[in-house]
């Protein structure tokens, strides 16, 4: 593979970042919380998740929280563990501040960066103990499945953050997004399927349903969670 053919498949993303208009609050919240609660993203800078999470027993990830209601509220109720977010969406990332400052957290931080290069700079090998990919772009398009996050890149790049026995938690309401997160993880042996033959599992007590979720399981749309565990 040639120079050039690299840095363009390097250059393909999993996610459009959409700048959006920011609310007062969230202006607000970028301007005054973002010193205290946000991590400047630093390529090859590996975080110390003891320094950052003193009182906490370990690190659990999520990408891409969308406005942060869940994120929030997860590690609102897991004090125990420490929570990263990593979103590119500044409105999202405003909101999500303005959340953590209101619950006054100190078990969550966040990254507004690609998700991709933060899990190959910044994270240190075998550290964390979950991941959470929730309702990611399901790119459902056929000439744009290439953007789909999962895949063999992401995979190896998880494997080598993730502590073993960690769990990998990904929900979608996109059945055919769904089945192609499934066949991915599947296929692959450094994973254990913790759910049914097909790969999905019953929804976990601790993801919160969001308000969009809500509404599309009232008109009947499905949601499909997969969780799978790194083979210790």
């Amino acid at each position: 593979m040639s120079v050039n053919d690299e840095f363009h498949k390097r250059a393909i993303r999993s996610f459009v970042k959409r700048t959006g208009r920011k609310t007062e609050s969230q202006k607000n919240a970028l301007e005054h919380y973002w010193p205290k609660y946000g991590l400047e993203f630093q390529a090859d800078v590996q975080l110390d998740f003891k320094q950052i999470f003193p009182a906490q027993s370990g690190v659990k990830l999520e990408i891409g929280f969308g406005n942060g209601e869940t994120f929030v509220e997860m590690a609102e109720q897991d004090e125990a563990y420490g929570y990263i977010g990593i979103e590119v969406h500044t409105p999202g990332v405003g909101q999500c501040l303005k959340l953590t400052h209101d619950a006054q957290l100190k078990n969550l931080r966040i990254i507004s960066h690609d998700a991709i290069e933060v899990l190959e700079s910044m994270i240190p090998a075998e550290s964390i103990d979950r991941v959470f990919l929730f309702f990611p772009d399901p790119w459902h398009k056929k000439r744009h499945n290439k953007r789909r996050i999962v895949n063999d890149a992401f995979k190896n790049l998880l494997i080598n953050v993730m502590k073993p026995g960690a769990v990998l938690h990904m929900a979608t309401d996109w059945q055919n997004y769904a089945e192609h997160m499934a066949t991915e993880m599947l296929a692959d042996s450094r994973f254990q399927n913790m759910g049914g033959e097909l790969g999905f599992s019953e929804k976990p007590g601790y993801r919160p349903e969001t308000k969009f979720e809500r509404r599309g399981l009232k008109l009947g749309h499905g949601v499909w969670d997969l969780l799978f565990k790194k083979i210790e």
